[in-house]
């Protein structure tokens, strides 16, 4: 992979981690309360915008990197975006990791290093 497009893999890999915790950090707020009142109050508070701004961004940049990319390379070497969100859940929401989801991530990161190692 070129340098410019694992620049734009990696930048990809960061808005989009970042922006799903974004979105969990205001989905699990436990002063939201319910309803209409729910959607008001996560609209008040940071996290939305920033998950909002997250995939904005992430948008242009995976764009970009499909550019340079063929769309079969581009969107299995994008599945790598999965690991880093269960994994930072794991850490920052203490999401259960199982075992056979363990094996999944190991899945995904062996065909990711196969594709970006250009098979």
């Amino acid at each position: 992979m070129q340098g410019l497009a694992f620049a734009l893999w990696l930048a990809n890999l960061l808005l989009d981690t970042g922006g799903q915790l974004s979105f969990k950090a205001a989905a699990t707020d436990k002063l939201a309360g319910d309803g209409l009142a729910r959607w008001k109050y996560m609209l008040a508070r940071p996290w939305i915008w920033v998950g909002i701004a997250c995939y904005v961004f992430e948008f242009v940049v995976w764009v970009a990197f499909l550019s340079l990319v063929p769309l079969s390379k581009g969107v299995l070497l994008g599945s790598i975006n999965i690991i880093a969100i269960m994994i930072a859940g794991r850490f920052l929401f203490h999401e259960r990791l199982s075992p056979m989801r363990v094996t999944g991530i190991l899945l995904v990161a062996v065909g990711v290093a196969i594709v970006g190692a250009g098979g």
